[in-house]
This record gives C-alpha cells, structure tokens and sequence, in this order.
C-alpha cells in the first residue's frame, strides 16, 4: 500500500507541473490565492464537466443555472448572511497576523488532546466566549509563540460599490455563496419551464469570502468555485430523510465512481446542534483525509423553507409553488447538497498521487475521463519526416475528439516521465515499425505495458477505456 502524499509534494507537482500557481506570483503572491495552469484548467473543467453531467444533464428531475456574483444587497440581509455569516478571528499581538481561533484551538488539541482526556472535544460547538475561555484556560499561543487577542467575529462578507457618480455609489456585497442565486429565481424557473415538485436546480459559480485562514493550499480560498443543489419538494408528500439518504448515496457515488477516489479516504460526519448553520434542521459532511486530516469535502443540508420564506417576506414578491393536481398553495422545503470545486480537484490529485518505487517516478493515476490529456503522440524521432508525418495524422484525428498531448522533444523516457506526472494515461508512439506494418506502441500509464496495435484500431481501443 503506498504512503500518502504530504501537502508539501502535492504543492510541489501542482506547480512544477502547471496544475497551480501562486496567484500574482511575480509580486509575491497574495494570501489565499491561487491560479489554475494549463493541467489545473484542464482538470478542472473535466470535473465541473462531470459534476454537470451526472447531476443535471442525466436526470430528468433536475435543470441548470447561472446566477449574478452580485446581487441586490438586500438578498444577503434577507439570507441571514449579513447578520450571521462570520468566523471567529483571534490576532497575534505581536506580529498582528489573523487567524481562525477554532483552528488554533483544533491544532493545539492535535498534539495535547490526549495527555488532557480532550479527544471528545467538538470545536464546531464552542461559541465565541468558550473559545476565548479555552484559549485563556490553556494558555495557547500563536503559531509564532506568541499572545493571542480575544477572539471576535470576523465578516466573511466582500463588500464592493456599483455606480458611476462619487458619493452615490451603492453598497453591494460580492456573493458568499450560490444557492441565493437559486432561490432568488426559484419563481422564474417555476414560470418559464415545465419542472414539477420535487425537482432541483443546479449552479456553478464562483463565490467569494474574507478567509483569514492560511496554509492548506487551494482548499480554503478567497475565491472559489461552487456546485450547488438546491432540491425543492413538498414537506407533506416526500420524506426529507430519505431524499437526503437518496442524495447521499449519490454524492458518494460521484466521489468514488465519476472522480475515482478510493472510499477508505471518505467517511461521514453529520453536524452537531450547536454547530448546524441557522437555516438547517439537519447536515452532514462528506470529508476526506486530506494530508492536513479529515476536512470537508461536500456538505449536505436540509434547508426547511427558510431561503423562500425570507425571500418572501423581504421582497413581498410570492414565492409560493401552487400544485397542479390539488391547486394547493406552499413554499416548498429543500435538501441542499453543497461542494467546492477545488476541493474535488484537491482531493482528485491527492488521491491519484503515486511514487512508483520500483520505476522511480512520481505518477498521477487520475481517472482516464479526467486526465487533462486523454493520450500523447510521440515521433520517435523529430527529424524523420516520414515518422512526423504518420504522428501528425494521429494527433489530427484523435484531437477531434479527445485533448491530446503532442510531444517530440528529448528521449522517449522523459516523455513517457513527463505525461506520467501529469496523469496521461496513454502514450503513442510512433516508429520504424510503423513505416513497415502500420501499428503503433501504446503504453499504458498505471502498469508501463506497451502493446503493439494496427493503426485503424487506435480510436476504438482509446474509446473503450477513455469514455
């Protein structure tokens, strides 16, 4: 069984590699930031791909949307986000860094939990002046050694300003979360297609908040990409704990089937009554042990109709959804399943990283359907124009279905290398015996194996194990 891999190699691979890089790295970066490389954005269309196809496009109960990163401010008073969406924040006192003062408590009890019989400890369900009394009680200290301030809520809200004229700009906020967008256009949809309860609708987006935690890479950012359920039902007709069993069951499905991560790194974790958001009656989290420990992967909720009934009253707009057999008139109840598309991402590269020992190379055995390449064409040799030629054909007709890699430069052995830490699952190359009998070498990624196969074979083999 192979070792997992720490965050630092993962980072490592991440940017020698052109999955991720520093946002603004030139000047230095910037704190909780990053950009996606040519591997990065490959990879990460194929899952936001993937996400779509498996929960919207293939159910009939389900349709997609894109809302507005802003909104009318009053969406977010309405939300309970402006009043509620907060982390509690603590700051060095000497060298005024920020931090999370959960996660200062979460990774002290990391390594004095146990000498303190604290292993039963929920941090979640501490308030504000619990944690303050924990930190006093036990002396914690900041990362760097030193004393920490009393611990206050921190706005994870970006405000911004619209309009043209000094002094009359507006206030708005860039959004926190997706699933306002839904709702807000709850009635829209309801309106201008021909969904009947239960059905859900589906976004992705890109979402924004005031993290002030550091040094878990792209898993904690201020921005980030959303993918967000909201499945709206009838409270008296449909059992909320089975619809949330139903998508749980179909959230695993995503992770371990669609993504190809191993179920021994998943488990569930429903929330505590002092930890569950203000809107939620129930909530689970799917985590995965990430080299930092089991954090959240996806998050499931049963919202009630909290979101429609505050959206109701602020705007006196009705939001009610009238059924068609019995002309009864509700506001329907909503199980949310919640992800983070970099956290798929995350996960996806930890996951498939492997240090083949006996080969020595570092190798990515991402899921073939996922790998930013689905194979690479190699001329044996660039100065053959007879061996460049065939290549050339290869890359033109499988490029019109698949992104394929093209690579003539140094030895057959780097390339191979190279594709390997990248995740290409199949190398082709191209060489002397072609020009005799038209076949190609093919080298699988996972077990090095090289196979001849006749060039009119070449599609359908790619086929059978790509799609």
């Amino acid at each position: 069984m192979s070792t997992p891999p720490t965050l630092e190699k993962i980072v490592s691979l991440a940017k020698r590699r052109g999955f991720v890089y520093p946002t603004s790295d030139i000047y230095g970066g910037l704190a909780n930031s990053y950009d996606y490389g040519p591997m990065g954005a490959e990879l990460l269309k194929n899952i936001r791909d993937a996400w779509w196809k498996h929960f919207i496009t293939t159910k009939p109960d389900m349709v997609g949307l894109q809302s507005q990163i802003l909104q009318h401010p009053e969406t977010w008073v309405a939300s309970g986000h402006v009043e509620a969406f907060h982390d509690p924040l603590v700051e060095d006192k000497v060298t005024h860094k920020r931090y999370r003062a959960d996660h200062i408590i979460e990774n002290w009890l990391t390594k004095k939990a146990a000498g303190l019989n604290l292993e039963m400890l929920v941090v979640e369900d501490l308030d504000l002046e619990e944690m303050a009394a924990f930190i006093k009680k036990h002396n914690i200290l900041s990362p760097d050694g030193n004393e920490l301030s009393e611990p206050k809520q921190f706005s994870l809200l970006f405000e911004t300003e619209i309009g043209s004229v000094a002094g009359e700009k507006s206030t708005v906020y860039m959004r926190g979360e997706t699933a306002q967008g839904i709702f807000t256009n709850f009635k829209n949809v309801l309106d201008s297609t021909r969904v009947q309860l239960p059905f859900g609708i589906g976004n992705i987006g890109t979402s924004f908040r005031n993290e002030v935690t550091t040094g878990q890479f792209i898993f904690r950012t201020l921005e980030f990409e959303q993918a967000e359920i909201e499945y709206f039902f009838d409270p008296e007709k449909d059992d909320w704990q089975q619809l949330m069993d139903n998508w749980k069951k179909d959230m695993w499905e995503f992770a371990t089937q669609k993504l190809g991560v191993k179920e021994s790194g998943l488990k569930w974790r429903q929330h505590t009554d002092k930890e569950r958001s203000h809107y939620s009656l129930d909530t689970w989290d799917l985590d995965y042990e990430f080299p930092f420990g089991y954090k959240e992967l996806w998050g499931i909720a049963y919202r009630t109709d909290y979101d429609l009934k505050q959206h109701q009253e602020y705007t006196g707009k009705n939001l009610e959804y009238t059924d068609p057999k019995t002309q009864k008139k509700f506001l329907p109840h909503v199980i949310e399943p919640a992800g983070g598309i970099a956290r798929f991402f995350l996960m996806t590269l930890c996951d498939a990283y492997w240090e083949d020992k006996e080969n020595n190379r570092t190798v990515l055995k991402l899921k073939p359907s996922l790998a930013p390449y689905k194979a690479a064409v190699f001329p044996l040799a660039k100065n053959k124009p007879e061996l460049v030629k065939i290549a050339q054909n290869i890359f033109s007709t499988l490029s019109k279905k698949y992104h394929v890699a093209w690579d003539e430069r140094s030895s057959i052995g780097k390339r191979y290398l190279y594709q390997d830490e990248i995740g290409t699952p199949y190398c082709i190359t191209i060489d002397y015996e072609t020009l005799e009998d038209n076949t190609v070498t093919i080298r699988d990624r996972d077990t090095t194996e090289q196979t001849r196969l006749p060039l009119d074979q070449l599609a359908e083999y790619l086929k059978s194990r790509v799609d």
